[in-house]
């Protein structure tokens, strides 16, 4: 594969610039103040060519060598003085466009460049990932403090190289590269955790990412999703952002009455004690995961009283959001962020005395449920494969799966939407496991359940709603604590 240029390129040169979003402002008595989304720095009295090398950096990638009276070492001393802001990009000479660019992502790390052996084994971590944005290919890592922005069709055949254990002698060769500008290259993609090193001598290469205990108790999805439901380790927006306000409304705040035969349920009176009801102590001390039932489900009755204590809605108000703009929250038995309870609850119903079998929507608001699917084939194949997850010989009574209307949460919450979902799962499975134990019924909630397979039963308008929870509920047949 022929360079970009017909011959293999060698003269390269380190670039230095600012993140966009780092501003330079003058203060007095000749100092500068460094406006940064980490913190603002002020640089006192910096001589003539540190202040003209700052501003140029705030310009985009440029060489910080041909500047009159400069001295490396005092701009490196002001330039360790804001970390997280610095972007190091490599280019070439003769060319507008750098090769790559390592942008910082938090001030936790600083670039250090390593020296690499063009016979070394390199292999790109099996962290690391490839995506588009802005027109341009990035590659990001949840190990690393930094990205890197692949501006030329030159690096992404390099990172395409890396697929499997290689050399730098080797890339370069079959992309007609001189030795010398791939080992530059890779420079920055190990630097920033993109490209991982092996040890040499051996017939087969050792990364330490594969060997590292740390490492290989996660996925690199699991800490991909970690690390951006997080702040530190990334610089897109997170939270109450509002970033599709503009131009998308926000979802209601039930989910419309899907058409079918309606079931209302009965409303205790929480005014007076149920019977035997047990006090918030004993229901939690007493809550246990209950595996096995018996061959009676729940009575209409009862499926009515612990949806109506566990997810009604309670009342509706208006809240304002970003730039004044008014819309619906809810407020339910459980908490949920923003009130917004993004959550919606089908049940599949095995056996249940005054119900048929089948899979019902609740609604939460009128206090009832409606029959949506009488497919006998696809209520077994999710209380089939409930039965699985729990390891039990027979399948559950009734199975509550919780969907999310993603649209909901995220039409507030930019980064966190999907994360904070699953605390929702959580508190709501906690709320039905007491309800459940106060009422005597044997409830326990489901490790996963099948994501296709819901969409198909439910009829659901995949990704914009997903099942995102499972639990069972049936009545109890044996009392072991999980």
């Amino acid at each position: 594969m022929p360079s970009e240029t017909g011959t293999p390129p060698d003269v390269s040169l380190p670039l230095w610039s600012f993140r966009d979003d780092v501003v330079i402002e003058p203060a007095a008595g000749g100092s500068l103040i460094v406006l940064t989304r980490w913190g603002d720095v002020l640089v006192d009295s910096p001589a003539p060519a540190i202040v003209d090398s700052l501003y140029r950096m705030t310009l985009g990638p440029v060489e910080l060598t041909n500047v009159d009276g400069l001295d490396r070492d005092d701009l490196l001393t002001v330039l360790a003085r804001l970390p997280g802001c610095v972007v190091r990009s490599l280019g070439l000479k003769e060319t507008a466009t750098p090769l790559l660019s390592a942008v910082p992502l938090s001030p936790g790390d600083v670039l250090e460049l390593p020296g690499i052996d063009d016979k070394q084994p390199v292999r790109l971590s099996r962290f690391a990932i490839v995506r588009e944005t802005g027109g341009e290919l990035v590659v990001e890592s949840p190990l690393s403090h930094h990205r890197v922005v692949l501006h030329r069709p030159l690096t992404t055949w390099v990172v395409g190289a890396l697929g499997r254990p290689t050399t730098a002698s080797a890339i370069a060769q079959g992309i007609n590269v001189t030795r010398g500008l791939m080992t530059e290259m890779l420079a920055y993609l190990v630097a920033t955790g993109m490209v991982v090193t092996g040890e040499t001598g051996r017939a087969r290469p050792v990364f330490a990412e594969d060997t590292d205990p740390d490492l290989r108790t996660w996925s690199p999805h699991d800490l991909l999703f970690h690390s951006r439901s997080r702040l530190g380790r990334h610089d897109d927006a997170a939270g109450a952002a509002f970033r599709n306000v503009s131009d998308l409304p926000p979802l209601p705040v039930v989910r419309p009455v899907p058409a079918g035969t309606r079931f209302p349920l009965h409303q205790p009176d929480l005014s007076v004690p149920a019977p035997g009801e047990l006090s918030l102590t004993e229901a939690v001390e007493q809550r246990h995961s209950v595996r096995e039932f018996a061959d009676d489900g729940p009575s209409v009755h009862q499926l009515g009283e612990l949806l109506f204590r566990t997810a009604r809605v309670r009342s509706q108000t208006e809240a304002v959001g970003a730039g004044g703009v008014r819309y619906r929250v809810s407020e339910r038995p459980y908490p949920s962020a923003g009130s917004l309870y993004e959550l919606d609850l089908y049940l599949t119903v095995d056996r249940c005395d005054g119900l048929p079998r089948g899979i019902y929507h609740y609604d939460p608001e009128g206090h009832a449920l409606t029959l949506v699917n009488e497919n006998a084939a696809h209520a077994d194949e999710l209380l089939d494969s409930a039965m699985v997850q729990l390891g039990t010989s027979g399948r559950p009574p009734t199975l509550i799966t919780m969907t999310a209307r993603m649209g909901r949460l995220s039409w507030v919450y930019d980064g966190i939407a999907y994360a904070t979902t699953l605390k929702h799962v959580g508190v709501l499975q906690q709320t039905m496991y007491l309800v459940a134990t106060m009422l005597g019924l044997a409830p326990c909630a489901v490790a996963t359940g099948d994501s296709e397979m819901a969409t198909a039963a439910f009829g659901l308008d995949w990704p914009a709603e997903v099942s995102v929870g499972e639990f069972v509920v049936g009545l109890p047949l044996t009392q072991v604590p999980s």
